[in-house]
């Protein structure tokens, strides 16, 4: 039977869930291939992760992504954290892990970072509407 493995990966408010298998090396992003992905800094920020993990990986697993919620590039972030812990998952290896932290390490953690909710008082979390005394 064949491996299969499915990972999570949150940024901001996006949420990515990428299935790992055996295969030819096709990535697929909401159903488009990674090579055509519109926006160039998403492709290279996702690709960081088969340089960092060897090409004879990416080249032997198939990789299915779903990705909604947040703009493009909280969208590839997450895509990222994803296909990273789906990696180290898949492939058992613990040493991938320690090359995914040196780099970056909001590759496997993630960022916990999120928008301060608005408060009262104002239009935004920050601003306040102006005072006046006469």
């Amino acid at each position: 039977m064949a491996k299969v493995i499915v990972s999570s990966g949150k940024r901001k408010t996006a949420i990515a869930r990428a299935t790992i298998k055996e295969g030819k090396g096709r990535i697929r992003i909401n159903g488009v291939p990674l090579e055509v992905l519109p926006n160039e800094l998403s492709r290279v920020k996702i690709n960081e992760i088969f340089i960092l993990s060897g090409e004879n990986i990416r080249n032997s697993l198939d990789i299915k992504v779903k990705v909604h919620g947040g703009g493009f590039m909280g969208q590839a972030e997450a895509v990222r954290t994803a296909i990273a812990r789906g990696l180290i998952e898949y492939l058992e290896d613990l040493s991938l892990k320690e090359k995914f932290v040196a780099y970056d390490k909001t590759i496997v953690s993630g960022d916990p970072r999120r928008t301060e909710s608005k408060h009262f008082g104002g239009k935004s979390a920050r601003s306040r509407f102006q005072k006046s005394y006469r």
